[in-house]
C-alpha cells in the first residue's frame, strides 16, 4: 500500500467524501462497478475534457492530472461505450466514461466525439486495511415494498438528450411556485450530479439518484424497482407533496428503464407520465410501447414540441396532449396538475401505493 495526493475528484465518488490524499493498492482481485479507482491522465480531448467535482464545479482535464473516479459501465448512444475489466491493476489502460468521473474500457462512441481520455491506473484506493473502497459501501438499502408516498410523476424519453431534464425542472419550478413542496430523482443513466443539482436550483427541497444506492451507472442494474422504492422512501422523508422522476437514456437501451415500468407497485404509484421525444416517430413509438404494457403516456414533451407544429400534430393525429416546457411551460405543469388531481392541490397528502 501507498499514499497518493489527488488532484481532481470525480463526483461520482461523490457518496464517500473522498479527501486529497488516499492509500492505494495496485490490484485486488476481481473489479466491481463502484470501486474507487485513482488513475493519471494520458491525453486529451478537444471535445470531452471536463471533470465534475463533487461541488458539481467542472474542472478541465489535463495530461498529467491524478485523478479519483470509480469504476463503471456505459451505453450512451449519443456519447461513449464501455465496461468494466474483469480485472484492473496499476499500469492498465483504461478510459474517462463521463464527465463524473466514471471509468472503464471504452468500445467505442458517437462519431461527433473524438477518442474518450485515455487514463493509467495507478492503484485502487483502500480504506487502509486493503478492503477496496466502493461507493456501495455508503449505499441507501434496497427496498422491495415502497409503502405510503407522494405522488409521483414520472419523466421518460426515447432517448438521451430528447428534453427530460428540462421537463422535469420546469415542472419543479412551476410546482414549487404554486406552493408545493417538491422533491426529485434521477433513477437511470451513468453517475453525475448535474441533473439533481438541476432540480435542486429550480426548487426542489429534496433529491436523490441512482448514485446514493452505490451505482456509477444503472447499466447491467437488472431490477431498478428495489432502487427505486429506496430513493423514493428517502424522497419521502422530506414529506413533500409531490415527487418528481426523471428516467435518464431511453425507455429502450442498456440502462434497466424497462424494469421501473414492470413492478406493479410502482406502476399504480405513478400518477402522471410525460415522455419526451425528438420526431413524432420517437413520439408513437413512446406511445405504443406503453399502451403494449398496459400504460397511457399522459403528456408528450422534449423537443419534438419545440415547434407549434410537433404539438399540434402529435394532438391531433395520436390523441395525446402534448405541451412544450421552453415556449409554454405553464401548459405543461397545468396539464400535469390537472392529471395529479386533489392529491396535489391539497399540499400535505399522501398516496399510498399498493
Amino acid at each position: 500500500m501507498s499514499q497518493i495526493e489527488i488532484d481532481k475528484i470525480g463526483s461520482a465518488t461523490s457518496p464517500l467524501n473522498l479527501p486529497r490524499t488516499v492509500t492505494i493498492v495496485p490490484a485486488n482481485g476481481t473489479a466491481r462497478a463502484g470501486d474507487v479507482v485513482v488513475v493519471r491522465v494520458l491525453t486529451d480531448n478537444a471535445t470531452y475534457n471536463m471533470l465534475e467535482l463533487p461541488t458539481g464545479r467542472l474542472a478541465k482535464v489535463n495530461p498529467g492530472d491524478v485523478l479519483a473516479g470509480v469504476l463503471g459501465r456505459r451505453r450512451a448512444l449519443k456519447c461513449f461505450v464501455g465496461d468494466v475489466p474483469e480485472t484492473v491493476k496499476a499500469g492498465d489502460e483504461l478510459h474517462l466514461l463521463n464527465m463524473g468521473g466514471v471509468i472503464g474500457q471504452c468500445s467505442g462512441h458517437h462519431s461527433s466525439l473524438n477518442d474518450a481520455i485515455k487514463v493509467e491506473v495507478l492503484g485502487l484506493a483502500t480504506n487502509g486495511n486493503g478492503l477496496i473502497k466502493n461507493i456501495a459501501d455508503a449505499a441507501l438499502p434496497l427496498r422491495g415494498s415502497l409503502g405510503a408516498t407522494a405522488p409521483l410523476v414520472v419523466i421518460a424519453g426515447a432517448c438521451m438528450n430528447s428534453g427530460k431534464t428540462y421537463a422535469a425542472t420546469e415542472i419543479i419550478q412551476l410546482a414549487t411556485r404554486a406552493g408545493l413542496r417538491v422533491a426529485a430523482a434521477k433513477l437511470s443513466g451513468i453517475a453525475c450530479l448535474r441533473d439533481t443539482l438541476n432540480m435542486h436550483d429550480h426548487g426542489a427541497i429534496a433529491t436523490a439518484s441512482f448514485l446514493d444506492c452505490g451505482l456509477p451507472s444503472t447499466v447491467g442494474a437488472g431490477d431498478l424497482a428495489p432502487v427505486a422504492k429506496a430513493i423514493i422512501a428517502r424522497l419521502n422523508e422530506s414529506t413533500p407533496d409531490l415527487i418528481v422522476i426523471e428516467l435518464g437514456d431511453g425507455i429502450l437501451g442498456g440502462y434497466s428503464v424497462e424494469s421501473v415500468f414492470e413492478d406493479p407497485e410502482l406502476r399504480e404509484a405513478m400518477t402522471a407520465l410525460v415522455f419526451c421525444a425528438s420526431d413524432y416517430v420517437a413520439a408513437w413509438g413512446g406511445i405504443e410501447l406503453f399502451s403494449r404494457r398496459g400504460m397511457k403516456v399522459d403528456l408528450i414533451a422534449g423537443s419534438v414540441t419545440d415547434s407549434k407544429m410537433g404539438e399540434d400534430y402529435i394532438q391531433d393525429e395520436f390523441g395525446v396532449p402534448a405541451a412544450n416546457a421552453r415556449r409554454n411551460g405553464a401548459k405543461l405543469f397545468e396539464i400535469v396538475k390537472e392529471k395529479v388531481g386533489q392529491v396535489v392541490s391539497e399540499p400535505g397528502a399522501v398516496a399510498t401505493g399498493s
